[in-house]
C-alpha cells in the first residue's frame, strides 16, 4: 500500500510527548513491511537546525493560498530508511520558533494559520508528488482538517489524492478550536462552517473536522474509544464521537523497540536483560549519582541547590538507603496528576525512598515541583528539562514508574518501563488499563500496580509499592513477567494494517 501520514511532530526531529514516538515507530515498521511510506511535518527551526536533518535536500517551493493571499514555503525532503520519505515543510514564519505550539506560557496566536497552512501544504504536495496514497493518516487536531482538504482539492483539480483518510485522536483535550474568522484562511465552502460540520459553540474547531469528515477515526487504546464517549472523557466531543460509533476504532500503540530495548540502549551506563539484571543495578547507581545520592558521585557531579532550570535540584549524598527509588517522566499538566503527586509530599518526606521528576511544561507545575525538592533535597530531584537520554536512565535506573494520570488516552512510559523491569503505578484510566495488569488483582499474571486517580488511592498504591519491594521474589517475579510482555510495533501494526486493508 501507499500509506501518508501527516503529524506536527515526529521522533527524533522534535518530539514534546507519545505523539512524536507513534508516528515514528509506526511509519518505520510499515516501511520495513513492505509499504511505501511518505510523512510529512512542520519545518520547525529546530528540526532544520538539528543533527537528524543531514542529507535532506530543498525539493520544493510551494505557494499556498490563505485567504486572500499566496504564501510561498519550501520542503525539504529526506529519506531515513527505505520505503520512507519524509517531507519537511518550511515557511519561517509559522514554523522559526523556539517551541511548537506554544511561547512557555500560552499557545501561539497563529496557530489556526500555522496549521491550516501545513495541512494545505501536505494537500499539495500530494498533487505535486503524484503520490496516489490508498491511506492518508491524519494525526490530532494539528491535521483534522486535512481529509477536508484533500476532498476539496480532488474536486477543484479532478485528481484523487487519497482512496481513503483515517483520523487518529492522540488526545481529545486538546482541540484547535479558533475564533469562527479562521475559517477565510481555508477557503473552503461557507456551508461547511456548520453545526454538521467544523462549527463548535460558535467557533471553528479542527478536531472536529477531523473526527467527521475522516472516513475512518481511530484512538490509541480500546479502554480510551470508550471513554471518549462519554461526557467525563469527552471534553464536550462526546456528542461528536456518538455520530461515528460505526467507524470508531481503539488500538493500542506499540513502543520502538530499536530505541527503548534495556538489552541495546546505547544511552544506559550499562545494558541487561531479563535474563541478565546485572546491568538494571548500575543504572540505578548511575541514576542516584546524578543527584548526589551515590558515595561514588562521578567527577563531573552536578553542583547542589543548582538554581539553573535545566539542572538537577538535589544535595550532597547523605548516606545510603534500602528503600525504592520512585521515577516520573511527563509534561507538567494537570491531566499528568502533578497534583497528586504534590499531595504525597508526606509520603516522600518520610519514608526510606527516594523521588525523581523529570519534564517540563506548566509555569505553576515547575515552580510547585522545583519547591517539593527544595523542601526535601536529601529524598526529592527534580529536573525541569526535555532530556531524552536522561528518560531512559530514569526508566531503567528507577524501581517503580508514576503514573498518576487522570486520562491517559495511551501511554507509553508504562510500556517502556515493564520492558525496563521498572514496575508502573498507574490510574486505572485509558490505555493504562489496557496495559498493565495489577498484582494485587492478578497475583500471578501482575506487572504493576493500579489504582484510581484520587488522593487517598495514591497514598494507598505507594504503600503497597513499599509493600511489595521489602518483598525481593515477590518484587521480582513481577519484574521478569512485565519484561517479558511484548509491546513491540511489529505486534501493534497488524491491526493498522488490517484496519487499512478493510476500508480500502
Amino acid at each position: 500500500m501507499r500509506i501518508a501520514h501527516a503529524a506536527s511532530e515526529v521522533f527524533p526531529y522534535l518530539k514534546t510527548g507519545g505523539l512524536a514516538d507513534m508516528v515514528a515507530a509506526l511509519t518505520g515498521v510499515l516501511a520495513e513491511r513492505g509499504h511505501e511510506v511518505a510523512l510529512f511535518m512542520p519545518g520547525y527551526r529546530s528540526v532544520l537546525d538539528g543533527p537528524h536533518f543531514k542529507g535532506a535536500e530543498l525539493s520544493h517551493r510551494l505557494k499556498i493560498e490563505m485567504g486572500d493571499s499566496f504564501l510561498p514555503g519550501d520542503v525539504y525532503t529526506l529519506s531515513p530508511r527505505a520505503g520512507l520519505t519524509i517531507y519537511f515543510i518550511g515557511r519561517e514564519e509559522f514554523f522559526d520558533r523556539k517551541l511548537p505550539y506554544w511561547t512557555g506560557e500560552r499557545d501561539y496566536d497563529d496557530n489556526d494559520a500555522r496549521f491550516i497552512y501545513f495541512q494545505k501544504a501536505v494537500t499539495e504536495l500530494l498533487r505535486l508528488t503524484d503520490f496516489k496514497a490508498d491511506i492518508v493518516h491524519c494525526h490530532d487536531w494539528q491535521t483534522g482538517m486535512l481529509p477536508l482538504f484533500l476532498r476539496d482539492a480532488e474536486q477543484r483539480y479532478g485528481t484523487t489524492l487519497a482512496l481513503k483518510t483515517v483520523f487518529t485522536i492522540h488526545n481529545i483535550a486538546y482541540q484547535g478550536i479558533f475564533p469562527r474568522k479562521s475559517f477565510a484562511l481555508a477557503n473552503l465552502p461557507e456551508e461547511l462552517l456548520s453545526i454538521d460540520g467544523l462549527e463548535y459553540y460558535d467557533q471553528m474547531c479542527m478536531m472536529k473536522a477531523g473526527i467527521v469528515f475522516a472516513d475512518l477515526v481511530t484512538t490509541v487504546s480500546p479502554r480510551y474509544a470508550q471513554e471518549i464517549q462519554t461526557p467525563e472523557f469527552g471534553n464536550g466531543m462526546d456528542g461528536v464521537i456518538g455520530t461515528r460509533l460505526a467507524d470508531l476504532h481503539g488500538f493500542i500503540n506499540g513502543i520502538d523497540t530499536a530505541v527503548w530495548n534495556p538489552a541495546t540502549d546505547a544511552s544506559l551506563p550499562a545494558q541487561f536483560s531479563v535474563e541478565n539484571m546485572a546491568g538494571k543495578a548500575l543504572c540505578r547507581e548511575r541514576l542516584l549519582q546524578e543527584f548526589g545520592w551515590s558515595p561514588k558521585p562521578p567527577a563531573a557531579k552536578r553542583r547542589a541547590g543548582n538554581t539553573n532550570p535545566g539542572l538537577p535540584v538535589a544535595a550532597p549524598a547523605n548516606g545510603g538507603f534500602k528503600g525504592p527509588v520512585f521515577g516520573m517522566v511527563c509534561r507538567f499538566t494537570v491531566s499528568k496528576g502533578l497534583d497528586l503527586l504534590l499531595g504525597a509530599e508526606d509520603f516522600f518526606a518520610t519514608e526510606d525512598c527516594r523521588l525523581v521528576v523529570l519534564g517540563g511544561g506548566e509555569r505553576r507545575y515547575e515552580d510547585a515541583v522545583r519547591a517539593l525538592a527544595a523542601r526535601h533535597p536529601g529524598k526529592i530531584a527534580v529536573c525541569v528539562r526535555l532530556d531524552e537520554a536522561m528518560s531512559h536512565l530514569v526508566e531503567a535506573g528507577s524501581d517503580f514508574f508514576l503514573m498518576p494520570s487522570l486520562f491517559e488516552p495511551c501511554g507509553l512510559n508504562q510500556m517502556y518501563s515493564q520492558t525496563y523491569g521498572t514496575v508502573p503505578l498507574v490510574s486505572r484510566v485509558g490505555g493504562l488499563v489496557d496495559t498493565v495488569v495489577d498484582v494485587d488483582a492478578s497475583p500471578e499474571a501482575g506487572t504493576g500496580i493500579m489504582f484510581p486517580p484520587t488522593q487517598e488511592a495514591f497514598n494507598q498504591a505507594l504503600r503497597r509499592a513499599l509493600a511489595l519491594y521489602a518483598d525481593p521474589v515477590k518484587y521480582a517475579d513481577v519484574q521478569r513477567r512485565a519484561m517479558r510482555r511484548d509491546f513491540s510495533w511489529k505486534t501493534a501494526v497488524a491491526a493498522y494494517e488490517e484496519l487499512y486493508t478493510n476500508a480500502l
